[in-house]
């Protein structure tokens, strides 16, 4: 809960509107429900049936235009198998690393 507080900030501070789901399935029915969802940021360990890679693989197989942050305090994961569009980040998350990376994957510096 407090991560996703301090992610929800570091959207807000980047000047973007957060949405926030406590799984996999809530993300899938808010992006159902909306349009207007660019970018996605998600943990690789999450509760629920699915994870974060999972979900990142499902969004980009039902809106490929979304752009896709995968965090994860692990860092010796095998290899990932993100979708295009997606970059990992490691925790702990550095504000101005994830605003940076925000802006640059929708295109607004």
């Amino acid at each position: 809960m407090m991560l996703r507080m301090r992610a929800v900030d570091m959207v807000e501070d980047a000047g973007y509107t957060p949405v926030e789901a406590m799984d996999a399935a809530e993300a899938i029915a808010i992006l159902e429900s909306r349009s207007d969802v660019a970018l996605m940021c998600t943990d690789i360990q999450m509760p629920g049936q699915m994870d974060g890679v999972g979900l990142a693989q499902a969004v980009h197989a039902r809106w490929p235009a979304i752009r896709i942050i995968v965090v994860s305090g692990q860092l010796n994961l095998p290899h990932l198998d993100l979708p295009p569009h997606s970059t990992f980040l490691g925790k702990p998350l550095d504000a101005g690393e994830v605003i940076a990376e925000m802006r640059e994957m929708i295109g607004r510096a």
